[in-house]
């Protein structure tokens, strides 16, 4: 989607309407507030619009998926960490860090979501374009 033109505006917007809300939730689901959750998101676009270009495919169904996957997940422990060090004695972001569910339910659940955005935004492509009836 992204690996022809990066100042394809086109293309970045349905690329940002697709997995921004994935990339969202994700940081919601380990109770990060909205602020917090909105501008990691941020983080993580910036970072794929940076990369996008020396990304490598090779031809692995969703390797994609798993490389922004990685990004999200290297910018939350970031935060965590860093809020960690800021933390006052309160516990708060510590609590949150062993909340984070283990590796392969995290990513079980990560899938899961991708696969329930992109059905959802190809519904609303779909949607437009067809009449309420069909």
């Amino acid at each position: 989607m992204l690996e022809s033109d990066p100042d394809d505006r086109e293309a970045w917007g349905r690329f940002v309407a697709l997995y921004a809300p994935l990339v969202y939730r994700f940081f919601r689901r380990r109770s990060l507030q909205d602020a917090d959750a909105a501008d990691l998101t941020q983080d993580v676009l910036q970072v794929v619009s940076q990369r996008a270009k020396s990304f490598s495919h090779q031809g692995g169904r969703g390797a994609f998926r798993a490389w922004l996957y990685t990004i999200a997940r290297n910018r939350l422990r970031q935060f965590l960490t860093k809020s960690c060090r800021n933390d006052h004695g309160d516990g708060a972001m510590l609590d949150q860090t062993e909340a984070v569910p283990l590796p392969d339910e995290e990513a079980r659940i990560w899938e899961q979501e991708h696969e329930r955005r992109v059905f959802a935004w190809a519904s609303e492509q779909v949607r437009v374009r067809v009449a309420p009836s069909t």
